[in-house]
């Protein structure tokens, strides 16, 4: 991915000043992260509104109580929304008062620039699991575009997974349920993800 310039916020740093913006789906391949860094970045590339996300970005400095602090956020993203700034930690780990004390100047530091600043930990275990399973079918060049057409001009709003393997004549199953795992990662479909994904799980076209 090459090298990245970490830069001190006491310059001027502008969004254009950023180097090496790569897609998320990029960075899941490219990345050697921690457990909960890569869930992190599994929640973002589903996230249709972040479009760029940058791994451990710039140094902040800053001197808070007469001394010099320094920390390197974990991700920029970049979303319809602005940028957001993110650090990842356990839960277990937030409250421990070095960490939080970081955490505390490094938002009020962000937020002076107009950013957002979120700090993430661990999701539920079974939307976990459920982004994980769908990973495997976003990438698009897998699938055959005009059985994508020919799923979208179903109407699947209001139909359960398992009632779908059947619904296109002249397709195999597996091939009609990967298309709509894939529609589902796209956005393009939604449904409940808090609870492990199944057959009895309704689908909704997303608006």
């Amino acid at each position: 991915m090459g090298e990245r310039q970490q830069r001190d916020v006491s310059e001027s740093v502008s969004m254009a000043d950023i180097p090496v913006v790569r897609r998320p789906e990029a960075l899941l391949g490219h990345l050697l992260v921690l457990d909960h860094e890569l869930a992190r970045l599994l929640f973002d590339d589903f996230d249709p509104s972040v479009r760029h996300i940058l791994a451990q970005p710039f140094l902040l400095k800053a001197e808070v109580e007469s001394k010099v602090r320094k920390h390197i956020p974990d991700y920029l993203l970049i979303s319809e929304d602005g940028p957001v700034v993110v650090d990842v930690k356990p839960r277990h780990r937030v409250a421990k008062p070095e960490v939080a004390f970081t955490f505390d100047w490094t938002r009020r530091l962000v937020e002076t620039r107009g950013w957002r600043y979120v700090v993430w930990s661990e999701p539920a275990p079974a939307e976990l699991e459920n982004l994980r399973f769908l990973a495997g079918y976003r990438r698009d060049w897998l699938f055959d575009g005009l059985l994508l057409d020919e799923l979208r001009a179903m109407g699947l709003d209001c139909r359960t997974l398992g009632e779908l393997d059947d619904a296109l004549a002249g397709r195999e199953p597996e091939e009609v349920r990967a298309g709509v795992l894939h529609l589902l990662w796209r956005g393009e479909l939604v449904t409940d993800l808090t609870t492990p994904l199944s057959g009895h799980h309704v689908l909704k076209a997303s608006k």
